[in-house]
């Protein structure tokens, strides 16, 4: 049951990522940007291994849930898991819709975005990516093994290597606006 339920809860959590990119790609929008266009080799090294460590946690997810790999056997533990899959899916879901058109993954080379603050963006600056931590947490939980929980961590690190690249780049683009949100609101959510 725990293991069907999460597996649905993250079809969910990817079907939602791959119809944004696919509605945007259909207006013209190349939502996709990780490792891509004229960026500082830094910046391509973070995102080419962020994009890696996110494929790399799907294949591993799918292999620990199909298996059922879980060395918890406690059902709460499992349980637990579930649940925050379903709310960093839900975070992350309701992050994307209020960006609408500006959300991208990666910083955007060339592309001409607006600052988002309302909504969810009013509670933290990067949403999306407290959502994809919080998934990443709850599959750890739910299909558990060591490989799990180390490729996890591992692209957990990555976002937030890739958050302080854009952090930099939101400065940049929006000057005395980006840093008055920043100093009111909290990088993953108000109160951290």
């Amino acid at each position: 049951m725990i293991q069907t339920l999460g597996i649905t809860e993250l079809a969910i959590f990817y079907i939602a990522y791959f119809l944004k990119m696919y509605q945007q790609h259909h207006k013209g929008i190349q939502t996709n940007q990780l490792g891509k266009g004229n960026k500082a080799k830094r910046i391509i090294l973070i995102e080419k291994l962020l994009n890696l460590s996110s494929i790399t946690n799907i294949l591993v997810i799918l292999i620990s849930a199909i298996f059922n790999t879980s060395i918890f056997e406690s059902q709460f533990v499992r349980s637990l898991g579930l649940l925050l899959i379903g709310v960093g899916t839900s975070i992350f879901i309701i992050a994307m819709y209020t960006m609408k058109d500006n959300w991208r993954a990666g910083i955007p080379a060339k592309d001409k975005t607006e600052m988002v603050t309302k909504g969810i963006y009013k509670f933290s600056r990067n949403p999306a990516f407290f959502g994809f931590d919080l998934t990443y947490l709850g599959a750890s939980l739910c299909f558990g093994n060591i490989i799990l929980f180390i490729v996890a961590i591992l692209a957990i690190i990555m976002m937030h290597l890739q958050i302080l690249e854009e952090e930099k780049f939101l400065t940049v683009t929006f000057g005395n606006n980006y840093l008055e949100y920043k100093n009111k609101v909290g990088r993953y959510f108000i109160f951290i």
